[in-house]
């Protein structure tokens, strides 16, 4: 299965990893708002999230007040991201896309680009990761910044070669979800299936499950490939968000527009 169709299988259900979305929406938006003022001069104003899936930090960050576009690999996940956007008021130009191709689809610089919930292990190659890193960077407008959150498979115990992770059990209305991943490890990946066991009242439990392929790199060769594509000033946070976010800056050029400009039709 692609990974676009792991997400599209995922896109109706994928609110439920999280005990309370809502929730989880404002907390992940206020933490990735304080590394930015954090890590920044002026405020900056637009955000590109180059992997929104259902638009878990897209629609926390456009809350806070930043100007946001959301593009993802899954057309489900962008279409219900755009509708989650829509139905709280926001308008956020969701739109389907490759992170490895982020900069020719949109076309112009933002003053950060993000990629969040882990989803840079989903290039299997340390050349597909250095591409979308480099696109992350032409996307940015000099003195921007680029926030990846990703696992730390070095801090985790990786020696079972199948492993059970379990997300708990969500209610909503009448209906009970199972939520729980099952890991097949090959070193240096990994095979995930998805399992959401969906119990209606009165109804036989139906199960939907969705499988894809990480590669369990580790945090450090990423920072190394960011600063390879070309970013300065790569380090790590821990403690602000449920898992690191690694933070690169690209370099103020003065000879560059800025970072709303559009960029020349070609």
């Amino acid at each position: 299965m692609a990974t676009s169709e792991f997400y599209d299988t995922l896109a109706p259900y994928y609110h439920l990893i999280y005990a309370d979305w809502e929730v989880s929406i404002g907390r992940q938006s206020r933490a990735l708002d304080a590394i930015i003022r954090s890590t920044s001069g002026p405020r900056p104003r637009s955000v590109l999230d180059a992997s929104c899936g259902i638009g878990t930090q897209s629609i926390g960050l456009a809350q806070l007040g930043y100007e946001v576009t959301a593009s993802d690999l899954s057309p489900s996940a962008v279409e219900r991201a755009q509708r989650e956007a829509s139905q709280r008021g926001l308008s956020i130009p969701c739109s389907v896309a490759d992170m490895r191709g982020v900069h020719a689809h949109h076309r112009r610089l933002f003053d950060v680009v993000i990629a969040c919930d882990n989803s840079i292990p989903h290039l299997l190659s340390d050349a597909d990761i250095l591409v979308a890193f480099e696109e992350f960077h032409r996307c940015l407008a000099p003195g921007g910044l680029c926030l990846i959150s990703v696992r730390d498979y070095a801090a985790m115990d990786m020696s079972a070669l199948v492993q059970l992770h379990p997300y708990g059990v969500r209610q909503a209305g009448g209906t009970r979800y199972v939520l729980l991943q099952v890991w097949k490890l090959h070193a240096p990946f990994y095979d995930t299936t998805f399992y959401v066991i969906e119990h209606r009242e009165g109804a036989p439990p139906v199960t939907h499950a969705s499988q894809a392929t990480y590669y369990a790199v580790p945090i450090t060769k990423l920072m190394r490939l960011m600063e390879q594509a070309g970013f300065s000033e790569v380090r790590r946070i821990d403690g602000k968000l449920f898992e690191p976010v690694l933070v690169g800056c690209k370099r103020p050029e003065s000879a560059q527009g800025g970072a709303t400009n559009d960029l020349p039709h070609l």
